[in-house]
């Protein structure tokens, strides 16, 4: 595979580095679900801070192949990572910059490539991988704002502003929510093809509309049965609920549907 053979061609040119402490690779490597169209998840832990500095970030990238372009993640709100595209062959390889104290915090235990001198292995052995679960209390404190954000939007004729938003409600709720109840990591909506039972899956889609009043309307409604059931299935006592705002959104929903 490419990514096996660039990760081998990476790790022997950082041999000789002496900032370097280590490098590991994460994602789909770990699980051995790597194919055709898999990224490349690289850590490259080093002594001094390589992280803030895009010139040294990107000094490192060119060292390990023919790199088209390339942006640090903060987007995604990892600053520390270089998202690359290297050409023959075209790969996308994500390289995330840290010292050995930032290589404590984890959300998986990657597999070590190269350790110079064993201290990712004690790392790794002294802690423990922490993922991010979704803050139940967080979601229901907003989900009625957010189902009254996106009628307002359809209201307005603004669809394909609510068309967005209702990917955003999939991502930051149902894919998490659906991926929890089943057993897995909350990866947003990644691989929920594969990863999710049928009907779960068949309730997700569900919250997909077309553009058009209707279609959007059904999707939002679907939307709102399907967090009803997730917080039955999954939210704690706890968790405080919002009747009344609930009650008063899904009332202006009514009026929504009617006009």
């Amino acid at each position: 595979m490419i990514q096996k053979e660039f990760a081998d061609r990476a790790t022997e040119i950082l041999q000789n580095d002496k900032n370097v402490i280590g490098l590991a690779v994460s994602g789909s490597w770990l699980t051995n679900e790597i194919d055709e169209y898999s990224d490349l998840d690289l850590i490259l832990v080093t002594q001094n801070r390589v992280s803030g500095d895009k010139q040294k970030m990107f000094d490192y990238a060119k060292r390990f192949g023919e790199l088209l372009s390339g942006f640090t993640g903060e987007h995604v709100g990892e600053p520390r990572v270089l998202i690359c595209l290297y050409n023959n062959p075209l790969l996308h390889v994500d390289i995330k910059f840290v010292t050995l104290e930032e290589f404590h915090q984890r959300i998986e235990t990657p597999h070590v490539l190269l350790d110079t001198d064993g201290r990712l292995k004690r790392v790794l052995e002294q802690t423990e991988p922490k993922f991010p679960y979704p803050d139940y209390q967080w979601i229901e404190d907003r989900f009625w704002i957010w189902v009254h954000y996106a009628l307002l939007k359809i209201g307005r004729g603004e669809y394909v502003e609510a068309f967005d938003f209702l990917g955003f409600l999939r991502m930051v709720v149902f894919g998490p929510l659906l991926h929890i109840k089943n057993g897995n990591l909350p990866r947003a909506v990644r691989k929920v093809e594969t990863s999710l039972a049928t009907k779960d899956f068949e309730l997700l889609k569900a919250t997909i509309p077309d553009y058009s009043k209707s279609s959007l309307l059904y999707s939002l409604q679907n939307s709102v049965s399907l967090y009803r059931q997730l917080r039955d299935a999954l939210f704690t006592k706890a968790v405080m609920v919002d009747n009344n705002t609930e009650a008063s959104v899904m009332k202006y929903f009514e009026k929504i549907k009617a006009t």
